[in-house]
């Protein structure tokens, strides 16, 4: 809600057939008016820190734990580039469970895919990186032999499918501290409306609904 309270505001003019006149409005927030990160400082890692989300937290936790205010949960997930909570933020371990089980009924534990698993050489080097779709008969070169094969490769049921997509969530990066109070007036100028026809101050315009006809 608190991010509500940031939006400008738009004076509708009211479709109610109750209303006094045509001229009659009605005040809403302005949800056309969106905000995001510029781009430029997007990609200036020095603003942000690497975060790691812990298991059934959810923004407003984590708003709290940053910046010691639960209301700034939408600074956690506009800085992140969460644009919609219920598919871009992590479910709980319970949650994700539910879900892969709701989706996937008796086949949950079937194998979705398989993947390959790391394999070294004998300097410790890595010949072949871990996590490589492939399928279940691929054979590399036993390292060090002419003649012997290995087959490095794992399945991966559908339910640790969708705790891998699950997990990949949990890295988000989060803005510093220091930056915040910055972001917040930044953000608060760009939504400011501009002079123009239908501006009343610099929170509110005046709107015509062009649905309507004068009684």
């Amino acid at each position: 809600m608190a991010y509500f309270r940031e939006l400008p505001d738009l004076n509708y003019q009211s479709p109610l057939k109750t209303k006094n006149s045509s001229r009659s409005y009605v005040r809403v927030k302005n949800l056309f008016r969106r905000v995001k990160l510029r781009d430029d400082l997007q990609s200036a890692f020095t603003l942000f820190n690497k975060y790691q989300i812990p298991d059934g937290s959810r923004p407003d936790i984590v708003a709290e734990e940053l910046y010691g205010n639960a209301e700034l949960d939408w600074v956690v997930c506009l800085t992140a580039g969460i644009v919609n909570i219920n598919n871009d933020w992590p479910l709980s371990s319970r949650d994700i469970y539910r879900f892969a089980d709701s989706k996937y009924g008796t086949n949950l534990n079937n194998i979705h895919h398989y993947q390959t698993t790391e394999v070294k050489d004998s300097n410790g080097r890595v010949v072949l990186p871990a996590g490589s779709h492939v399928d279940s008969t691929f054979t590399i070169p036993k390292p060090g032999t002419d003649t012997a094969t290995l087959n490095p490769v794992v399945g991966v049921s559908n339910y640790e499918y969708e705790i891998q997509l699950n997990e990949e969530k949990r890295g988000i990066y989060v803005l510093r501290k220091e930056y915040l109070q910055q972001y917040l007036n930044d953000m608060r100028t760009i939504m400011h409306y501009d002079k123009s026809s239908q501006f009343v101050n610099r929170r509110l315009v005046e709107t015509e609904n062009t649905r309507n006809t004068s009684p």
